[in-house]
């Protein structure tokens, strides 16, 4: 773990991130090892590549950016570790440098259904840093990643002084909003290969390479339907030649075809985060 500023030496060590045994909801075993993929996403995640790579901070002006950087502290994260439960208090705040997170919304029976996802552009929890802040999703961690971390009482002092990272805050909260206000509207309306297909290059995105792991059990949970779907609808795109399907490993063969079988909210996405 590194720690950057010149006060590392005053910080103590947070507590352990909780890895998940399971993804989502009700479905609670322990994680078994999968295929290590191959292709670029093996490298992609290997370093540390610094808190200037999070699109966030690098914006800030340097002397905003300065009052942050000594309480930032870097970790790997990795998948299927829960950041943030629903219910709970925000007293973390993580800005991805690689990799991507999840926000879920869990119901009472267990069924749950992702309504965003965060990269690198972005930030989970800045909220906190506004005030008392009670999740009302979960928050865990989809690709192996580097993340930033800064504890919600010292970005609340930060933000009390510094209006750039006061708007951060709350500039990044909207697009989280409106992420969810378009993740709903294509769940209702769009059918499971359009929003397959839409999932499936969000995530190439973030994980900044055409291979990547995902499994069956995993993409029903984020899209909400179930896994024979899941499995009909892979199936069925791998014979089409766009990607390749095998041992919870997706190669994106055929990019632009991909994308003619996607919905047009993933242009809509990524227009809101800037892309």
């Amino acid at each position: 773990m590194t720690v950057y500023g010149p006060r590392a030496d005053c910080l103590k060590p947070l507590n352990p991130l909780r890895p998940a045994a399971a993804v989502l909801g009700r479905h609670v075993h322990p994680r078994r090892k999968r295929p290590r993929p191959t292709g670029r996403i093996s490298s992609v995640h290997a370093i540390d590549p610094g808190p200037a790579s999070n699109k966030l901070l690098a914006a800030l002006p340097r002397t905003d950016f300065q009052l942050l950087a000594p309480y930032l502290t870097s970790l790997q994260l990795a998948e299927g570790t829960v950041l943030h439960e629903a219910g709970g208090e925000v007293d973390e705040v993580y800005f991805p440098l690689s990799g991507m997170i999840s926000l879920v919304v869990v119901m009472r029976d267990g069924k749950a259904i992702e309504t965003a996802t965060v990269g690198r552009e972005g930030v989970v929890g800045a909220m906190s840093g506004l005030g008392l802040h009670i999740s009302l999703v979960r928050a865990i961690v989809q690709l192996p990643m580097f993340g930033s971390r800064i504890s919600s009482p010292q970005l609340r002092k930060i933000a009390a002084s510094s209006k750039p990272v006061a708007d951060l805050c709350v500039r990044y909260n909207e697009v989280l909003l409106d992420h969810a206000r378009i993740t709903a509207a294509c769940n209702a309306l769009h059918h499971i290969e359009a929003r397959f297909c839409r999932w499936l290059l969000q995530t190439r995105d973030r994980a900044e390479s055409d291979t990547f792991k995902l499994t069956q059990e995993f993409l029903s949970e984020m899209l909400g339907v179930r896994r024979t779907s899941v499995t009909e609808v892979a199936s069925k795109i791998q014979a089409d030649g766009a990607i390749s399907y095998s041992r919870g490993v997706i190669k994106i063969l055929d990019l632009e075809a991909l994308k003619a079988k996607s919905c047009e909210c993933y242009e809509t996405l990524r227009e809101q985060n800037g892309d």
